[in-house]
């Protein structure tokens, strides 16, 4: 039994036509422990609203989403979101942002201290505990937004183009730092879905990269990636996927 199941998925919004606005439709796919999953298409075919469906932040219109063999009817509290836009409080501090993180867990305030002080040493933010989001760079704003997703030690970490605002050298940090948290056994996540508009990205770090075509957003391929890692960004192997990737889409 795969650890998430989409069957069927369409997602539709009303407007001011008579005909709804169909954004999503017929999305079928199944995600294993351990996957590494980057979704990639065009600009508005459903990539973002995918990912809310699948955490439970929206409801499909039609279908079902399944995690761990139950039907998500609202959000699963054993996953977690990163968004593009930080989405930090700027009245809070980068700890209360990520103590945010532990909000709906039932342990005592000492607990979800110490374990936001933990989270904020992984991800290299030491000494800025008390610092506001307006005092932080993008890529340090991004991580507060990562400590705060992994600070409820999630089994699914969902991304929705978390490093596409940021700097070339900054996202390449941040790429491997997600990739060596992934890949170790002994921290949260073991799965990770992650929206990008970049196709080289998404074969730099996916175990399979899945093709969205134009909206409304069905499934056109899935592309597995089998390239060792670590991963040379400029090995013809990698370009060769790329290309591939690219072809569908465009």
């Amino acid at each position: 039994m795969p650890l998430l199941e989409l069957r069927n998925v369409t997602k539709s919004f009303t407007s001011k036509t008579a005909r709804p606005f169909v954004v999503l439709e017929h999305i079928t796919m199944a995600v294993d422990k351990g996957d590494f999953v980057c979704i990639v298409g065009p600009s508005g075919c459903g990539k973002s609203t995918l990912l809310r469906i699948i955490c439970g932040l929206i409801p499909p219109s039609d279908g079902q989403v399944f995690y761990k063999g139950v039907e998500v009817k609202g959000v699963c509290d054993e996953m977690a979101m990163v968004f593009q836009s930080f989405a930090l409080f700027p009245w809070l501090t980068v700890l209360e942002n990520v103590e945010i993180g532990l909000y709906s867990k039932k342990i005592s305030q000492e607990e979800k201290r110490r374990r936001a002080l933990k989270m904020i040493e992984m991800v290299g933010l030491k000494g800025f505990e008390e610092a506001y989001p307006r005092e932080l760079s993008g890529g340090m704003k991004q991580r507060v937004g990562l400590a705060r997703a992994l600070v409820s030690e999630p089994t699914v970490l969902l991304m929705d183009e978390p490093f596409s605002s940021l700097d070339p050298l900054t996202a390449t940090h941040l790429r491997e730092e997600l990739v060596d948290f992934w890949s170790n056994p002994n921290l949260a996540p073991d799965t990770v879905i992650m929206v990008t508009h970049s196709v080289e990205e998404a074969v730099y770090l996916a175990n399979r990269v899945i093709v969205l075509s134009h909206r409304p957003g069905t499934i056109i391929k899935e592309v597995p990636v089998d390239l060792p890692r670590p991963r040379d960004p400029r090995s013809d192997k990698l370009y060769a996927l790329v290309d591939q990737i690219t072809s569908l889409i465009a």
